[in-house]
């Protein structure tokens, strides 16, 4: 989504002005500027009413014309004009301050303003920084490269090392598994400055994200020695072997009506030979200020993204370049990494000048990335092939991107951007306005290979919001307050991401904040639950679904965040927990709000991303509403192959005249309540 920030200008002309004249040039861009004109009789106050204006102009002319008075020529008219002079009046103009400078360095575009982010452009160190003294004989580069055979059983290993002075000087790379066992030791001696040495690992145990196996990692050790055996210097390095492809989804093509210039591009993620799920998220700088960001926090960020069973991130192009150790962490902790170059939501020009930054800033990128396990996929930017990024196939910066991934990490998949044909960005709401179409018809109607941004806006929890919105402000909410400075109105939108209007259509007129919060956060988790368990009934066609967003890089009053900043979890966050388990039970919704004597219509489901078989059981549905219990039927699901889906009967019962208010559909698995599911909806009064 593209969204136009706007940073206003105030003139203010005290009572009875001298003549003036006002120039203002714009240095981005010849846009017309809208002036407003406000008047009052005295300066403290502030206008109590604006109109448009007209600059150069003159007040009376702005007045005269909003106001319809005759013209002051005209016989009499110009003493109407007369209690003008004793006014104080204010110039207001709102210039574009959007994010056409992004498309001219390479720094994050979300600085210069988004609907969940402040324009707050950073600018100073923000990386560990130090002076380093080298010895005469140094290194300045150990690099591991490798390929895996077809079967996997055995790895074909290059080490790479560079530096001065090198040449007589002997090395030792040795190799360990997680155990601490040496499984290989390499000796030698450098004949120049540059050193190739390859090995073969017999068995290596594979990589895996921490949902399909173990995040195995080996420890890489090279030593330096001058030419009398003195040890100069040692290197560390941790190394994951892994296969990663991108693959044609199932069923995306159709032979029919060749020729053709193109099928749907793969969007299937293969590890290992093994097709799998992605269960994810997109990861947002979790600061403002990138200088500030730990590897603590990164950790405390990840641990919450292992909890929910996601096992990916999209690190969205129009953030930071993460720090080194929130891709070590994904390493370990076995999170694969889809990393978008810092483009986003713009047209980046054919200019050599942006070309050559470019250029170095993603060899940097690429070259300090490439050997991080985690590392599954590059991305040339988010939302660049649209009406707001106007870029296309042939565009040099994306060309550039795709030949430097190709020439620095051949093995990595590549896309231009997301979306590309055949994958989704949206819905980013609970119930489309224009359209009145709630999540659970878009969804049913959706068909992609992959669902890379969804969103459902939830307002912050009470304790949350008291942090950092003034408490004259909390209750009730305004836009022109904290509230719309921290996003919760005219976002994109006049009523984003708040949304209070749909809320309270649903659930009646809050009385309190604690209510209204509570409402939002239970939309927000059902609709959030709606759409990933729904994709995934939807796999194998589908095969990727990662929400917007996951966190926030400052507090938000209402987002689309599952994290409030800094690092504490929405409801909505245990409610996508379990929606991405491994196994459960799962059903389909066609709405939100019943009256008495509809009919309601559930299919049942058994979805399974398990890398291992899941047994066959037995399922009950249930309407529950208080101490009332509707059965709905049984099913009895056969065993499941590894990450396949199963696909149950549809339940249908007219709805019984139950209490007003929320009632759950449950569903259970006999002898295995881990696999129990459970919706909220709403039974609205008949009267």
């Amino acid at each position: 989504m593209k969204h136009l920030f706007l940073t206003t200008l105030l003139i203010i002309i005290c009572a009875k002005p001298d003549v003036f004249s006002l120039e203002i040039e714009n240095a981005d861009s010849a846009l017309m500027l809208k002036w407003q004109l406000g008047y009052n009789s005295g300066i403290v106050t502030g206008p109590v009413k604006w109109i448009p204006a007209t600059v150069p102009g003159a007040v009376q002319i702005d007045i005269a014309k909003a106001d319809n008075y005759g013209l002051w020529y005209y016989a009499e008219n110009w003493k109407n004009y007369l209690w003008m002079e004793d006014r104080h009046f204010t110039y207001s103009v709102a210039s574009p301050a959007d994010r056409s400078q992004a498309n001219r360095s390479v720094k994050p575009a979300v600085s210069y303003g988004w609907d969940w982010h402040p324009r707050l452009v950073p600018s100073g160190i923000w990386d560990e920084t130090g002076l380093f003294i080298e010895p005469e004989i140094s290194l300045n580069e150990v690099q591991l490269d490798y390929s895996l055979n077809d079967s996997l059983n055995h790895a074909t290993l290059i080490m790479s090392a560079a530096g001065r002075n090198l040449s007589g000087c002997s090395y030792i790379w040795s190799l360990t598994d997680k155990a601490g066992k040496e499984v290989l030791n390499e000796k030698g001696v450098f004949n120049d400055d540059n050193l190739s040495s390859k090995a073969r690992l017999n068995h290596p145990e594979l990589w895996w994200p921490h949902d399909q196996g173990h995040p195995s990692l080996y420890t890489l050790r090279f030593h330096l020695s001058d030419k009398k055996g003195n040890a100069i210097q040692d290197r560390e390095l941790t190394v994951g072997f892994r296969r990663v492809r991108m693959v044609i989804n199932t069923g995306s093509t159709d032979p029919a009506g060749y020729p053709k210039s193109r099928i749907l591009p793969p969007f299937q993620m293969e590890i290992n030979g093994r097709r799998i799920f992605c269960k994810g998220t997109n990861w947002v700088n979790p600061e403002v200020f990138p200088g500030i960001i730990s590897a603590a926090r990164y950790e405390e960020l990840i641990d919450w993204a292992v909890e929910a069973n996601f096992n990916i991130f999209r690190v969205w192009g129009g953030g930071i370049i993460n720090k080194e150790s929130f891709y070590e962490l994904c390493d370990q902790k076995g999170i694969l990494v889809w990393q978008e170059f810092p483009l986003a939501c713009n047209n980046y020009p054919d200019d050599p000048g942006y070309l050559q930054i470019l250029e170095q800033e993603s060899g940097s990128i690429i070259k300090r990335l490439k050997k991080h396990a985690s590392l599954v996929l590059w991305c040339g930017g988010n939302e660049l092939y649209n009406s707001w990024g106007g870029m296309n196939d042939q565009s040099l910066a994306l060309r550039l991107l795709n030949s430097q991934c190709l020439k620095y990490d051949p093995t990595t998949p590549f896309i231009p951007t997301s979306p590309i044909e055949g994958v989704g960005h949206g819905n980013y709401v609970f119930r489309n306005e224009q359209t009145g179409q709630e999540v659970f018809e878009i969804m049913k109607e959706a068909h992609f290979t992959a669902y890379t941004e969804f969103g459902i806006p939830a307002p912050a929890s009470v304790e949350v919001l008291k942090s950092f919105i003034p408490a004259n402000e909390l209750w009730p909410p305004k836009p022109g307050t904290s509230w719309e400075s921290h996003h919760a109105y005219n976002a994109w939108g006049k009523n984003t991401w708040l949304m209070q209007d749909l809320i309270e259509d649903y659930f009646g007129k809050s009385a309190s904040l604690e209510e209204l919060v509570a409402h939002g956060q239970l939309l927000q988790g059902e609709g959030y639950k709606c759409i990933y368990e729904e994709a995934r009934r939807q796999k194998p066609y589908c095969a990727m679904a990662i929400n917007w967003c996951y966190n926030e890089p400052w507090p938000t009053a209402a987002n689309n965040s599952l994290i409030s900043y800094p690092n504490i979890p929405k409801p909505g966050f245990y409610q996508v927990r379990n929606a991405c388990r491994p196994a459960l039970a799962s059903a389909t919704i066609s709405k939100f709000k019943w009256l008495p004597g509809d009919l309601f219509k559930t299919r049942v489901w058994m979805l399974s991303d398990k890398p291992e078989k899941t047994k066959a059981g037995k399922l009950r549905a249930t309407i529950v509403s208080g101490d009332k219990v509707l059965i709905l039927g049984t099913w009895v699901y056969q065993a499941m192959e590894p990450n396949t889906n199963q696909e149950g009967p549809e339940f249908s019962v007219i709805m019984p005249d139950l209490k007003p208010g929320t009632f759950k559909l449950i569903l259970e698995i006999e002898g295995s309540p881990e696999l129990n599911s459970e919706y909220t909806m709403i039974m609205e009064d008949r009267f």
